[in-house]
């Protein structure tokens, strides 16, 4: 393994797929430590920030704002300038802004872990914005990694760094300890002997958790629970159909275990590690056509791929609860298909074969 000192650099460590895609590099990848700020509003700290034991900066956030973005990165360099890493690894967009500005000898890397361009939440001028600030930020970097092909296709595309800076790096994940299917639904509080889908997801904008609703209205037979917090909670809550649960965040142990199928709605992603995790449960996946989404699920497959819309969602769930032989089988390819693709081993070795050659 490396000896090589990293640093990951990342705003906040909120519940989900990326705080544990970094929380996986710090903790398995000798000589690595995390610098981050705190989540803010209804997030919620992802469990594995309690194991890493981070740094923290107190100004570091994901909103924007000017006074303290430059604090943020006083107190970045301080730290820096400190703990003197070989390379310092930056994660989503605040946290690459702030950290490739800061002056020393040490190499930079920049994960994307998704991009903003179908996020409808920016506005066409701040999206111009973002996207000539990592242009800038990319002459700068000395490794961009993309999770997943098409994202980074889709970077380059807006004239991101150039070929020979790019890597793509599948993230690697562990199956959840699943349960007994009746036991979880009773600890969730859903009913048990009925076909049940799942939306599991910060329940914000670029996740469309309002599409889901949607989807559920026309499917009133169908039961469905939806999981995650955020800034649509409330509303998502107060707007749900009779079928449709919704119980804020909960174990994804547990979740995957009680839900027979799985939906996702989002306008944006990357290769979102929930939906890996589903499909390690044996749980087949009906979701939106963005992002890595198609490299995650295998259409036909694993599960399905589909446009962004209430209808094109409605009947891919439909044909899959329909076909019960079908069903069987993507929940089988899903589980096999992810224990193949998505290799932790594999995911931690290919960023230490990177360090590796940074240093050379």
């Amino acid at each position: 393994m490396s000896t090589i000192k990293v640093l990951h650099v990342i705003a906040r460590m909120n519940v989900g797929g990326t705080a544990r895609y970094v929380g996986d590099l710090v903790e398995n990848i000798p000589n690595s430590a995390l610098v981050t700020g705190y989540v803010q509003g209804s997030e919620i700290e992802d469990p594995v920030v309690n194991r890493i034991n981070p740094h923290r900066i107190p100004h570091l956030g994901r909103a924007i704002s000017p006074l303290n973005d430059f604090k943020a990165w006083l107190e970045l360099r301080k730290l820096i300038n400190t703990i003197k890493p070989e390379i310092v690894h930056t994660h989503t967009f605040k946290a690459g802004l702030i950290g490739r500005l800061v002056p020393g000898d040490h190499k930079r890397i920049h994960t994307f872990h998704g991009h903003l361009f179908d996020d409808h939440s920016f506005s066409v001028f701040e999206k111009l914005v973002i996207t000539l600030a990592e242009r800038h930020l990319a002459k700068k970097t000395d490794l961009l990694i993309s999770m997943g092909e098409k994202v980074g296709w889709e970077l380059r595309a807006a004239g991101i760094g150039v070929s020979k800076q790019w890597a793509s790096i599948a993230p690697g994940v562990n199956a959840l300890p699943l349960i007994d299917k009746s036991k979880a639904r009773e600890i969730l509080g859903l009913e048990a002997g009925v076909f049940l889908v799942g939306w599991m997801a910060r329940m914000t904008g670029v996740k469309n958790p309002l599409l889901a609703l949607k989807v559920a209205k026309e499917m009133p037979k169908v039961q469905f629970v939806m999981a995650g917090g955020g800034d649509l909670l409330e509303l998502v809550a107060k707007s749900a159909s009779a079928n449709v649960a919704v119980i804020g965040w909960t174990d994804a142990a547990i979740f995957w275990s009680a839900v027979d199928c799985a939906l996702s709605t989002s306008e944006n992603e990357g290769m979102p590690i929930a939906l890996i995790e589903a499909q390690l449960a044996g749980v087949p996946v009906v979701a939106t056509d963005v992002g890595s989404n198609s490299e995650v699920i295998e259409d036909g497959v694993t599960g399905v791929v589909t446009k962004n819309d209430a209808s094109s969602l409605t009947r891919a769930l439909e044909f899959i609860i329909s076909e019960e032989s079908l069903f069987k089988n993507l929940a089988l390819q899903a589980a096999e298909e992810s224990t193949r693709k998505f290799s932790l081993d594999d995911m931690l070795r290919r960023h230490v074969s990177y360090y590796s050659k940074l240093k050379a």
